[in-house]
């Protein structure tokens, strides 16, 4: 039985991002064998304390995106409700391993390795687009280590064929950068080049935030090969027979293109999702 679901439509808003100390892994390689299960990479992650009695909050960013993305919401909910937060880089983004794996159930993997080794389980798993789908994942996988679930601007239903991330992958794949830029003209050369393709401003300055300099060379910290690779993977979510019986809320950007705007699919494909 439905214990508590509920969906809401908001506006969408922006995360101001901040810079406290995180926790860095070493960037490297893995794979999973085919009818195996995945096999997990060592996730980048930022934790900051707070009381170990109560259900710690977890934020998992969506594509393209990084922990960086949560830095003030994470730091505002740490001091007003005195809990532990977490705040993850999925494989392939951000300061995470690069793998030629990205499904959902190799992502969703990495956190049934890494919560239980940081002792953060049971949690309130809060996951925005792709990370609102690797939430709702792990909580059908594995529902004791979800205390409750929060997807935002994200659902269980096929995103819309309207949504632009391969031409965006492919324009920036396309961009060559002189070595002898500095990073603040390379983003400015590759945030022109990207315009003819990416009119939102915005958008263009969230992609720009993956080019960084490592070792007097450019580079991309999103794994764009294998993001070109699996995007039909990210784009849809893997059907699963399990139900989640546990308490679930989906928030809704007002103006958001990443849920289908009919609402009987996404409300029907959500009394699926829950028991």
């Amino acid at each position: 039985m439905l214990r508590w679901a509920r969906a809401w439509r908001l506006p969408c808003r922006g995360l101001d991002p901040s810079s406290p100390s995180f926790s860095r892994v070493p960037v490297a390689p893995s794979s999973s064998q085919g009818g195996t299960e995945p096999r997990p990479v060592p996730l980048s992650y930022r934790l900051l304390d707070g009381e170990a009695t109560r259900p710690p909050l977890v934020f998992l960013h969506g594509l393209f995106g990084c922990k960086n993305n949560f830095n003030s919401i994470a730091k505002a909910l740490a001091q007003q409700t005195g809990r532990r937060v977490l705040t993850v880089d999925a494989r392939n983004h951000g300061d995470s391993p690069h793998s030629p794996d990205m499904s959902y159930e190799a992502m969703s993997q990495d956190l049934q390795d890494l919560l239980p080794q940081l002792g953060l389980v049971p949690c309130v798993l809060i996951g925005h687009s792709m990370g609102g789908r690797t939430a709702m994942l792990l909580a059908l996988q594995r529902p004791e280590l979800v205390e409750r679930l929060i997807a935002v601007d994200i659902s269980p239903v096929e995103s819309p064929s309207s949504l632009n991330f391969p031409n965006y992958i492919a324009a920036i794949r396309a961009i060559d950068i002189p070595d002898e830029a500095s990073l603040s003209s390379a983003r400015k050369l590759v945030g022109e080049k990207l315009s003819c393709v990416i009119q939102s401003i915005s958008m263009r300055q969230f992609l720009l935030t993956n080019l960084v300099e490592v070792d007097g060379r450019f580079t991309w910290r999103v794994n764009l090969d294998a993001l070109a690779q699996h995007l039909d993977k990210i784009l849809n979510f893997p059907p699963r027979p399990e139900t989640y019986s546990g308490p679930a809320l989906f928030l809704l950007g007002g103006n958001s293109q990443f849920v289908l705007d009919c609402p009987q699919d996404f409300m029907a494909a959500i009394r699926d999702f829950l028991a």
